[in-house]
């Protein structure tokens, strides 16, 4: 198929995609996904993509996370930290363990276990922020700790990710000196990314960066401001691609290093007073960019790896049940009692971030990518398993909401 013939099928798949999304209020994730595999197992897209349109869904997924970043305020964030620790670190413990015991009973194999545990730790913010606003949720108690939960599980998950996929693809058991060896190299990232948020990037450089010549005497406000601000979108590309990059060279995929610069950039970067470009008028092309042209690329062609095979699929049906309702229970189970304990909600919020917590997209399907399309540590059933479950427990997540929204109080939680 001609590559242009190729991507024009793929974004009519995506704008169909997101009809289906809006009619029926789910993620669009799950329809991008859907279109790939049906239009692969029709015969309208190939099941080995053009090179140009894998490049493209690469940098689609660099693009999404650094846009899930950029969104998240770190004020914001960091001020909800303490009251939603126990929801983050009990949420993400409980279904962890959970997947890797199911996928080991099933299939024995400690580096699928271990991707699947992963795979199912990152909740989908995505998924619940629209699922709660569409119910007037968005600014409830539910909402901020079920936000905040979420990006610390999904840093988590990127660090665990960073660390066991070079492990798990090695194909022999590592030794103490490999694990330490990866685990410094991931440190030594977050490290890195530290300093350069809290040090460089400031308009007035901070310490000893301040000194040096041009960075400390420009900062990333001056150079957001450059040309009166027309290539400030650039600059933002390049910063996400190239930490992208850094993070490659720390054994991270490109995707976790460019969710970390986005995490990084804060609003007061982009008010310069020579700029006519905004910070919302930035976001929005990135969004747009992000979640509407490219993004969705990586998705259908990640789709495209489920042709379906009957037998596999009919196999994995005592798979696919025992895990989704092991997810659903320990996922309810452990985030609502956190909620309740550690958050000091009522039960009724506390079970409702419980509920919230259950969907899995991006970064899910960004490990599922990981693991089976570029590492081939995931087996064929685990893969159709995971993709599986992640659809039923998404579908749960919208229902369960609109379900239980009559036995919670909303109120504005302000910063959290």
């Amino acid at each position: 198929m001609d590559v242009l013939l190729e991507l024009v099928v793929i974004w009519v798949g995506v704008y169909f995609a997101v009809i289906a999304a809006a009619k029926t209020r789910l993620t669009p994730v799950l329809y991008y996904l859907a279109i790939g595999c049906l239009f692969v197992n029709v015969g309208i897209l190939p099941e080995k993509s053009d090179d140009f349109v894998r490049g493209l869904a690469e940098l689609g997924i660099i693009l999404i996370m650094f846009a899930l970043g950029f969104e998240e305020k770190t004020n914001h964030f960091l001020q909800s930290i303490k009251k939603s620790w126990g929801i983050a670190f009990f949420g993400a413990v409980a279904p962890f363990t959970s997947a890797y015991v199911v996928a080991d009973y099933f299939w024995g194999d400690h580096n699928i276990a271990l991707m699947c545990g992963l795979t199912m730790t990152a909740t989908a913010v995505s998924l619940t922020m629209v699922s709660l606003k569409s119910e007037g949720m968005s600014r409830s108690p539910a909402a901020t700790r079920i936000m905040t939960s979420a990006v610390l599980d999904d840093i988590a998950s990127l660090a665990l990710v960073a660390i066991l996929v070079p492990i798990a693809a090695g194909g022999t058991q590592p030794g103490a000196f490999e694990i330490f060896l990866t685990a410094l190299k991931a440190a030594g990232f977050f490290i890195l990314i530290t300093l350069i948020g809290g040090w460089v990037l400031p308009a007035s450089p901070k310490g000893w960066f301040g000194r040096l010549p041009i960075i400390g005497r420009l900062g990333i406000q001056n150079l957001f401001a450059f040309g009166k601000g027309e290539y400030a979108f650039l600059a933002v590309l390049l910063l996400a691609v190239g930490v992208g990059l850094v993070a490659h060279e720390f054994v991270f995929h490109p995707a976790i290093g460019a969710y970390m610069a986005g995490l990084i950039l804060k609003e007061e970067y982009f008010k310069a007073e020579d700029s006519r470009t905004s910070y919302k008028e930035i976001k929005g092309t990135l969004d747009m960019v992000a979640f509407s042209a490219i993004g969705p690329i990586f998705f259908v062609n990640l789709g495209t790896n489920l042709v379906l095979e009957w037998d596999v699929l009919l196999s994995v049906i005592p798979q696919t049940v025992t895990l989704t309702l092991a997810i659903l229970i320990s996922q309810i189970v452990s985030a609502s009692l956190a909620a309740r304990y550690t958050s000091a909600m009522d039960w009724p919020n506390s079970l409702m971030v419980g509920f919230g917590m259950l969907g899995r997209a991006e970064l899910a399907f960004v490990v599922m990518d990981i693991a089976y399309v570029q590492n081939q540590i995931l087996s064929t059933e685990a893969f159709y398993t995971l993709m599986l479950t992640a659809f039923w427990l998404n579908l749960a997540v919208p229902i369960a909401i609109s379900l239980w929204k009559p036995y919670c109080k909303v109120v504005d939680d302000g910063a959290g």
